[in-house]
C-alpha cells in the first residue's frame, strides 16, 4: 500500500518536474534511432509518446514504463534499405517497406501474448532460449559495426570525444549523469563540432516552429501506389524474426522494473498484457512511419534514482514527447547532428548490442559442453554473418513471379528456432534465474 499511497501524494509541480526528468532520460537514445536509420525524428517522438500512453492503457496504468525507439531493429532497417536500393527504390522510398515489416513484428508480440495467457511463460519460452536469442543479438551488433566506423571517419576527433563523454558519464557519473550518457555524449560532441564550424544550421533556420509530425509518404500508406510485392515479402522476412530478440528484451525490462518498484508486474498485470501493449505500440508506430518501440531501461534507472514509481509521471513524460514532435525546428536541430558524432555514439552502441548477446548467454549459464548448443550457436553466427558479408548480401529465390530475398539475420533466426525445437536436450526454464531473465537490455 505504501507505493500506491505515494502515487496519490505527489503535487502537480513535482509530477511535472519528474516527467521532464524522464524525458531527458529517454531523449538521447530515442532520437538516435531515427538519426541512424533515416526515419523522421518528429514522428519518432510522437509515436514514443502515443505508444507509451497506449501501453499504459492496456496494462491498466500499473507499470511505470516508458516506450522509446528500439535499437534491436537497426540491423533490419539497414537490410531492408539495401534490398530496396537493389530493387531500384530511391530516397526514403524504403521506409514504408521497413515499417510494414516492423508492424507485423509487433503483431507477433500480440500472438505471443495470447500464447503466454493460454500456456504460461515457461512453456512458450522453451522455444526462444538464450542459445537462440544470444547469438542472434551478437550478430545484430557485428553486422552494423562497419557503418559506425565509416561515420567516425568523417572526423575521428569529434567521434572520439563522443566516445569519451559516454564512457566517463557511464562509468564515473553520479545520479542522472550516469543515466543519460548517450544524450551527454551527443550534446557535448555536437557543441564542439558547432564551435569548430563543422555544423550547417541552415535547415534549422529555415524550419518552422510548428508543424505536423507525420509524413504520408513515409507511412505504410506510401505502399498503396505501385508497391513492389517481392520487396514487401523480403522486408517482412527481414524484420519479423528480430522480434525474437526484442520480446526477450521486453520480458527482461518488465522483470527489472518489477525488481526496482517492488511489485510483481510479471503476475499483475501479467506479461501477456505488457507484451500486448508493447506489440500494439510498435505496430501503431510503424504504421505511422516511426521506429519500433520498446520499454526503456534508462527510465527504469530514473525510477531507481528518484524512488518515485508513480506511473502518472511516465504518462506526463509521454505527453511532453508528443508535444515536442510538433516543432520542426527542434527536429531539424537533431537532424543537423554531425556524422562523426553519430559514428562515435554508435561505435559504442553497436558493440554494446553484441556484448548484450554475450551477456545473455553467460548469465543464463548456457552449457557449451553440449553439442546441440554449439551447433545452434555456430549455425546462427555463420549464416548471419556469412550471408550478410557475402557479395549478394542476401539469399534470393523465386516463388512464382515473386522474388524473395532473405537477409543473413532472417535465415539465422529461422534456422536457430527450428534447430532448438528439433534437437534433444533443451533444458531452458524461464524464471529460474532472475539475473538471466533481465540480461537482454540494448541500452547504454
Amino acid at each position: 500500500m505504501g507505493k500506491q499511497a505515494d502515487r496519490q501524494n505527489l503535487s502537480a509541480g513535482k509530477l511535472a518536474l519528474l516527467g521532464i526528468q524522464h524525458v531527458f532520460a529517454m531523449f538521447g537514445a530515442t532520437v538516435l534511432v531515427p538519426t541512424l536509420t533515416g526515419l523522421d525524428v518528429a514522428t519518432t517522438l510522437l509515436m514514443a509518446g502515443l505508444g507509451t500512453l497506449l501501453f499504459h492503457w492496456i496494462t491498466g496504468g500499473k507499470v511505470p514504463a516508458f516506450l522509446g525507439s528500439s535499437f534491436a531493429f537497426l540491423g533490419g532497417y539497414a537490410a531492408v534499405r539495401t534490398l530496396a536500393e537493389a530493387n531500384g527504390v530511391t530516397g526514403t522510398g524504403w521506409i514504408p517497406y521497413a515499417c510494414l515489416g516492423v508492424a507485423v513484428a509487433g503483431l507477433l508480440y500480440v500472438l505471443v501474448s495470447f500464447l503466454f495467457r493460454a500456456f504460461g511463460p515457461s512453456k512458450v519460452m522453451r522455444y526462444f532460449p538464450p542459445i537462440v536469442t544470444g547469438p542472434i543479438i551478437i550478430c545484430i551488433g557485428i553486422t552494423l559495426a562497419s557503418s559506425a566506423v565509416n561515420n567516425c571517419a568523417a572526423n575521428w576527433w569529434i567521434a572520439l570525444l563522443a566516445v569519451v563523454i559516454v564512457i566517463v558519464c557511464n562509468i564515473w557519473g553520479k545520479g542522472m549523469i550516469k543515466i543519460i550518457p548517450i544524450l551527454l555524449g551527443v550534446v557535448g560532441s555536437y557543441l564542439v563540432a558547432a564551435l569548430l564550424g563543422q555544423v550547417d544550421f541552415t535547415e534549422v533556420r529555415e524550419a518552422a516552429w510548428i508543424g505536423f509530425p507525420l509524413k504520408r509518404e513515409q507511412t505504410i500508406l506510401g505502399l498503396f501506389s505501385g508497391a513492389n510485392g517481392s520487396l514487401i515479402v523480403s522486408a517482412l522476412i527481414a524484420m519479423v524474426p528480430i522480434a525474437l530478440a526484442t520480446m526477450m528484451e521486453h520480458i527482461g525490462d518488465v522483470c527489472a522494473i518489477s525488481s526496482t518498484v517492488g511489485e510483481n508486474f510479471v503476475e499483475n498485470p501479467g506479461l501477456h498484457k505488457t507484451l500486448l501493449g508493447d506489440g500494439l505500440a510498435t505496430t501503431l508506430a510503424s504504421i505511422c512511419g516511426g521506429p519500433a518501440n520498446t520499454t526503456y531501461g534508462e527510465n527504469t534507472g530514473v525510477l531507481a534514482l528518484t524512488k518515485v514509481y508513480d506511473p502518472r509521471v511516465i504518462r506526463i513524460a509521454a505527453c511532453i514527447a508528443a508535444v515536442l514532435s510538433f516543432c520542426p525546428k527542434f527536429a531539424a536541430l537533431v537532424k543537423c547532428m554531425p556524422t562523426a558524432t553519430i559514428g562515435g555514439v554508435s561505435l559504442i552502441l553497436y558493440g554494446m548490442i553484441s556484448a548484450v548477446g554475450v551477456r545473455n548467454v553467460v548469465e543464463n549459464q548456457v552449457d557449451f559442453t553440449k553439442s546441440r548448443n554449439v551447433i545452434i550457436a555456430a549455425l546462427i553466427m555463420s549464416l548471419s554473418l556469412g550471408i550478410n558479408f557475402s557479395d549478394a548480401g542476401a539469399i534470393a529465390f523465386q516463388i512464382g513471379s515473386v522474388t524473395i530475398s532473405l537477409s543473413g539475420l532472417a535465415v539465422a533466426s529461422l534456422v536457430g528456432v527450428l534447430l532448438n525445437a528439433i534437437l534433444p536436450g533443451n533444458d531452458y526454464v524461464f524464471g529460474k534465474s532472475e539475473l538471466g531473465d533481465q540480461s537482454v537490455n540494448f541500452k547504454v
